[in-house]
């Protein structure tokens, strides 16, 4: 990954590579901010400017041993830990059993969720998280010697998903790191890893993507008509998978807008019957789909407020939203958007704390009955 092919974040990559020039490179950083606004794709480039054997004046020289293998991702001092599942195959999963796999997904593009990432390796219902037995590997792959670069580097995508074992074994490897050894976490929620941890990390605050940088990433794929840029460039928001998954919906986003439809209309009829049943089939949805949904329903709501306000300049939906919106933002007001917010804000907590699915969202739902028409 080189640090010209990142979008916008201009700023943060001239403060990583000064730190290599000025030799001040922290052991452990975290890069913590929203997602798709190139954490991961930062992390990449830094590691592999960090390793370039004939590095240029901003940017890795990509011709190097080092490079060429940190293009494939195959270097040998360069490993990853992600969110991972149970499966037949591997009842003890770590990451390296969905190395392959990940790789193939970062080549795609480095930019992708959580929810992206274990759609992409099938993972069913199943929640995605980083096992105490992954503790094991990575003490094994850090005691050990370089092979070919001067830093051994430890990538850990979304540490808020690490068991607790795990994190606090990982602490005290950062407490104590071995020799010219580089840690670097990408957080999406740096208040749900460990304060320990946090404390004796160096932040890197990563914000939203300026909308230039966006335009001219979209400009580059000449299949996008140049009338529709600037309407992904506004409803992106500075988030570069949310302008993606405009130009091309996947599948959740479709799930989660009907899902929103039914429950609005159901509780609006007060089809009881019909919201216990609605609410045992989000029941039987992964966790992190589970979250996801109430983060959905939490940004659908408010775009209906704005909508209703009448002030379209602020609106950020797409096409099949807003004229859905035109019969039922009049429903979104300023006597229930507050309660609206508090209830799927709730949601998120708790389903985060692994409270029953299924009352959860029956109690959502019946909830909504009473606010629907306020």
């Amino acid at each position: 990954m080189f640090f010209k092919d990142i979008i916008g974040q201009e700023k943060i990559k001239e403060r990583l590579i000064r730190s290599v020039k000025e030799e001040r490179i922290s052991h452990a950083l975290m890069f913590t901010g929203p997602e798709g606004t190139g954490k991961l794709a930062l992390a990449l480039a830094f590691a592999q400017y960090v390793s370039c054997r004939n590095r240029k004046e901003n940017d890795s020289c990509g011709e190097c041993p080092s490079c060429r293998k940190y293009q494939k991702l195959a270097h040998p001092d360069l490993h990853f830990v992600f969110p991972v599942f149970p499966t037949k195959e591997f009842k003890k999963p770590i990451s390296d059993d969905f190395l392959p796999k990940w790789r193939e997904m970062v080549h795609k593009s480095p930019y992708f969720t959580l929810s992206q990432w274990l759609g992409f390796i099938e993972n069913g219902n199943a929640q995605g998280l980083i096992y105490e037995r992954e503790s094991d590997s990575i003490i094994r792959k850090l005691n050990l010697k370089s092979f070919e670069s001067e830093y051994k580097v430890m990538i850990i995508w979304l540490p808020e998903k690490m068991h607790q074992s795990c994190a606090n074994k990982l602490l005290k490897l950062i407490e104590e790191p071995p020799s010219k050894t580089l840690f670097l976490l990408i957080t999406e929620d740096e208040e749900a890893v460990i304060t320990t941890i946090r404390s004796r990390t160096q932040l890197i605050k990563v914000p939203f993507i300026d909308k230039e940088s966006i335009r001219l990433a979209l400009k580059e794929n000449s299949s996008i008509p140049a009338e529709q840029i600037d309407d992904v460039v506004g409803l992106s928001n500075g988030n570069y998978i949310t302008a993606l998954e405009y130009l091309n919906p996947d599948e959740s986003t479709a799930f989660f807008f009907a899902k929103f439809q039914e429950m609005m209309r159901f509780a609006y009829l007060r089809r009881v019957f019909e919201l216990t049943q609605w609410a045992e089939e989000m029941a039987a949805q992964g966790r992190d789909r589970q979250k996801a949904f109430f983060a959905f329903a939490l940004r659908l709501s408010r775009e209906y407020f704005v909508m209703n306000m009448n002030r379209p300049g602020l609106n950020y939906m797409k096409k099949e939203e807003r004229v859905w919106g035109e019969s039922f933002a009049p429903y979104i007001n300023e006597r229930n958007i507050i309660p609206f917010a508090k209830e799927f804000e709730l949601g998120i907590k708790h389903i985060s704390m692994n409270g029953n699915a299924k009352i959860i969202f029956l109690d959502t739902a019946l909830r909504m009955v009473r606010l629907i028409k306020r």
